[in-house]
């Protein structure tokens, strides 16, 4: 359905993708106060983690996306990695893996980013509601590589970004067809979108860390194993990971 809408004209269609509630209320009526345009909206129906109060909610909605600086460590400098998300799903991995790697690796800069309106991403003279470039500069910076995990197909992501500053550094993970019943994490997981493998495509494309990100990356792909036999001998994820929070020690 993505796609289809990406096909229409940009003074149409829109595509919203609240990551929690609050966003879903605000987004809804936006849309539902509109004429004349395509609206679509993607969220999951399963209960899923509050990330924003109403007023942020709605500030958030209204700039279509932003940089989350509660889960981000870069205190406003140059980040060493963007791990941005467009999705509920993708939003949870993302925060999550800002989270491990705050913890596993806390001298990496780690900004997140996410993405609620997908037509933000297009650069202006695409889309009405395309990000200016100076817009697009503060929150993806000009030449920090990107891992941005996103709820559709990652083609979507760049046909979207097409035009904007060195899009060689967009590292997309999404949906690539694969898993069909299985645990929620299982199912990011088999599609290369869980937060360890965010965390390892993320130290994979910085130089910070030196030679302690190889050791953190087998780290990651141990937690992903791990996960995978859990959920294989007891039909759901691993408490640690369906239990997650952004609170937990």
């Amino acid at each position: 359905m993505i796609d289809v809408v990406l096909s229409k004209r940009g003074t149409v269609a829109r595509i919203y993708l609240p990551p929690d509630a609050n966003c879903l209320l605000s987004v809804a009526d936006h849309c539902l106060r509109s004429r004349n345009y395509v609206n679509l909206i993607v969220i999951d129906k399963q209960p899923q983690l509050q990330w924003l109060d109403l007023p942020a909610a709605i500030e958030h909605c209204r700039r279509g996306a932003s940089a989350w600086a509660w889960a981000s460590n870069d205190e406003g400098r140059e980040p060493d990695v963007v791990l941005a998300a467009c999705g509920d799903a993708p939003t949870l991995e993302t925060v999550a893996a800002a989270w491990w790697l705050r913890r596993r690796a806390p001298e990496l800069r780690v900004r997140v980013v996410n993405v609620v309106d997908l037509m933000a991403l297009f650069p202006p003279s695409v889309h009405p509601h395309g990000l200016s470039d100076d817009d697009f500069a503060v929150l993806f910076t000009l030449d920090r590589p990107v891992v941005f995990a996103f709820h559709g197909y990652q083609r979507a992501i760049h046909e979207v970004m097409h035009g904007r500053p060195d899009t060689e550094r967009l590292h997309v993970r999404g949906f690539m067809e694969q898993g069909t019943t299985t645990t929620p994490f299982q199912m990011v997981s088999l599609n290369g979108m869980s937060r360890y493998h965010l965390c390892a495509e993320a130290l994979r494309r910085t130089t910070r860390l030196g030679g302690r990100a190889e050791a953190l990356i087998a780290e990651c792909r141990r937690c992903i194993d791990n996960a995978e036999a859990y959920a294989r001998e007891q039909l759901e994820d691993p408490p640690e990971i369906a239990k997650w929070t952004w609170a937990d020690a």
